[in-house]
C-alpha cells in the first residue's frame, strides 16, 4: 500500500497517461508550470481565470444555444379549474385517491384543457396518468404521497427501465403521447420509497438482479418489447415522474422527495421544462432528473440532492437501444445545485442511441448552503463501452464552481463497468470546459479512451483548480488542450499535450 501524497508532492509528480503507457515524468516543481502569455500570468483569486476576450466561445458551439432556448417554449393552459376534492379527494394521507385524480384529468382533458387543482392537504394515491392539456398543479401547503404498495400502480404501461423497453409498473405521474401536459408547484411529491418494497428489491443481491439480467438479455436477443412483461411478481422498481413521447412538457417548483427510482424521466419527448424543482432522492439508483431520447430540453433552477447522478442524459441501452436509435440533443442545463453522489452533469451510460450537443453552464457542485447526504464524486461524468456503441459528440461546460469534489473534475471514460464484454464501436468527442473554478479533489482530469476507439478532442481553458491532490490520469486520449488553466497556483502549459 502506498500513503497518499501530500498535496505538494502530487504537484512534482507531473505524470500524465497516454496511449496506456506512463509518460516521462516532468522534473521537479514544473509538473503545472507556468506559461508565459500576453499580459503575463493572472493571480488566483478564487474564481475562474479572467482575461481580455473572456466572452470569447473557443469552440462556437454555445453559439447554437440561444437557437435552442428559441424553440423551448412551456406549455400554456386554458383557465379552467379542477379541484381534485370535488371529484371525492381527501387529504387526510389515509384515503385513497386514485380514482378522484383519475376523474378529475379526465373531466380537465374532456374540457379542452386546464389545471387539475391539488388544494393543502396530503393525498395518498396510485398510479397519475396525465393526459393532453393537463397541468397538475400541487399548491402551497399541498402533498401527492404515493402508495408504498406496488399494487396500486397496475395495469402495467409501456415505459423504458434502465434504457430498455418493456412494460412494468406504471411510474407514479405518467403520460404517454401527451401534448402539452405539466406537473406544476409549489407543493410536494413524495414517492414514500422508503415504506414501500422498492429498496429491498434493490438492495443486498434482492430480487430485482434477476429481472434485470433477464430484461437485458430481452433487450439484446431482439425479444418483441410485446413479451417483456414485468409488474406484478416482478420487481423492476417504477420511475417517480415519466413522460413518454410526449411533446411541450414542463415540471416546475416542486420538491419531489424519496423516489423509487429515477425521478424524472422524459423519453423520447421534445420541448421540454423542468425548472425551479427540487429534488431529494437519497435511497439507490435515485437520479435526479434523466432526459432520454430527448431534443430541446431546457434543466434550470433545480436543486439536486440525490444518492447517483444528478442530472444524467441518456439515449438507450445496448441493441435495444440501437434498435430504437433516437438520440438525445439539444439539452441545456442551467443555474443548478449539485449535490449528487456520483455525476453532477453526466451523460451515459444508457447512450447508445447517440448524445450530442449539451450544453451546461453557471452551475455549483457541493454547495454549502445546500449540503447533500454524499459528495459530488465528478462534477463531469460521462461514461461509455463497447457494449453501449454508439457516441458522444459535443458536451460543453462552463462556469461551474464549487468545492469537496470526492473524486476527479471530470471523469470522461469509453470503458465504464470494466467493458461488459462488448465489441461494437464507441466514439466519445468534443468535451469542453471553460471558466470553471472548483476547490478541492482528488485529480482534475481523468480520461480513459480505448486503444481501438481513442477519446478524441478535449479541451480545458479559463479554469481554475485548488486543491488538487494528484496529476491527471490520461490514457487513449488524441487532441487534449489546456488553454490558462491554472492548477494549485500554477498554470499549466497551454501547449496541446499528446
Amino acid at each position: 500500500m502506498h500513503p497518499r501524497p501530500s498535496r505538494r508532492s502530487a504537484l512534482r509528480t507531473g505524470g500524465l497517461l497516454a496511449a496506456g503507457a506512463l509518460l516521462p515524468r516532468l522534473p521537479a516543481g514544473q509538473a503545472y508550470a507556468a506559461t508565459p502569455h500576453t499580459g503575463g500570468t493572472t493571480p488566483h483569486t478564487g474564481a475562474a481565470t479572467s482575461h481580455t476576450g473572456a466572452a470569447t466561445d473557443y469552440t462556437g458551439a454555445w453559439r447554437a444555444v440561444p437557437g435552442i432556448l428559441d424553440r423551448i417554449r412551456p406549455p400554456a393552459f386554458p383557465r379552467r379549474s379542477f379541484r381534485i376534492t370535488d371529484y371525492g379527494a381527501v387529504g387526510d394521507g389515509r384515503t385513497m385517491n386514485t380514482v378522484a385524480f383519475r376523474a378529475a384529468i379526465a373531466a380537465c382533458h374532456r374540457a379542452g384543457g386546464g389545471q387539475v387543482v391539488v388544494p393543502e392537504g396530503r393525498f395518498l394515491t396510485g398510479a397519475i396518468h396525465l393526459r393532453s392539456r393537463v397541468d397538475l398543479h400541487v399548491t402551497a401547503g399541498a402533498t401527492i404521497a404515493f402508495s408504498p404498495d406496488p399494487r396500486d400502480f397496475l395495469p402495467v404501461v409501456l415505459t423504458r427501465w434502465e434504457g430498455t423497453e418493456c412494460y412494468n409498473y406504471s411510474p407514479f405521474i405518467y403520460a404517454y403521447g401527451a401534448r402539452d401536459v405539466a406537473v406544476t408547484g409549489p407543493g410536494t411529491l413524495d414517492g414514500q420509497a422508503r415504506l414501500g418494497p422498492w429498496e429491498s428489491w434493490y438492495r443486498d443481491s434482492g430480487p430485482q438482479g434477476a429481472d434485470q439480467k433477464l430484461l437485458r438479455e430481452m433487450g439484446s436477443t431482439g425479444a418483441p418489447v410485446a413479451r417483456r412483461v414485468f409488474g406484478d411478481g416482478h420487481y423492476l422498481r417504477p420511475k417517480m415522474v415519466q413522460f413518454y413521447r410526449c411533446r411541450n412538457v414542463l415540471v416546475s417548483d416542486l420538491t419531489i422527495v424519496d423516489p423509487p427510482m429515477w425521478t424524472v424521466h422524459p423519453v423520447l419527448s421534445s420541448n421540454v421544462t423542468v425548472r425551479g424543482v427540487t429534488v431529494d432522492s437519497t435511497l439507490y439508483n435515485t437520479d435526479g432528473c434523466d432526459p432520454e431520447c430527448c431534443s430541446d430540453v431546457l434543466i434550470t433552477g433545480c436543486r439536486f440532492n440525490t444518492n447517483d447522478d444528478c442530472v444524467a442524459v441518456k439515449s438507450g441501452r445496448d441493441e435495444d437501444g440501437h434498435r430504437v436509435g433516437v438520440p438525445s440533443r439539444n439539452i441545456v442545463v442551467r443555474d443548478c445545485r449539485f449535490s449528487g453522489r456520483w455525476g453532477g452533469m453526466t451523460v451515459g451510460s444508457e447512450m447508445s442511441g447517440g448524445v450530442r450537443d449539451i450544453f451546461a453552464e453557471n452551475c455549483e457542485i457541493n454547495p454549502p448552503d445546500f449540503p447533500g447526504r454524499y459528495p459530488v464524486k465528478h462534477a463531469l461524468y460521462v461514461k461509455a463501452n463497447k457494449k453501449r456503441g454508439g457516441y458522444i459528440d459535443g458536451v460543453h461546460i462552463r462556469n461551474f464552481t464549487g468545492q469537496g469534489v470526492e473524486r476527479d473534475i471530470a471523469f470522461v471514460t469509453m470503458a465504464y463497468n470494466g467493458g461488459e464484454g462488448g465489441t461494437l464501436p464507441v466514439s466519445v468527442r468534443n468535451i469542453h470546459m471553460d471558466r470553471m473554478a472548483i476547490d478541492g479533489a482528488q485529480t482534475v482530469l481523468r480520461l480513459v479512451g480505448l486503444d481501438t476507439d481513442h477519446l478524441r478532442g478535449v479541451h480545458l481553458s479559463r479554469s481554475t483548480f485548488t486543491g488538487i491532490l494528484n496529476p491527471d490520469s490520461i490514457a487513449y486520449t488524441d487532441d487534449l488542450t489546456f488553454r490558462r488553466v491554472i492548477v494549485n497556483g500554477q498554470e499549466v502549459p497551454s501547449l496541446p499535450h499528446p
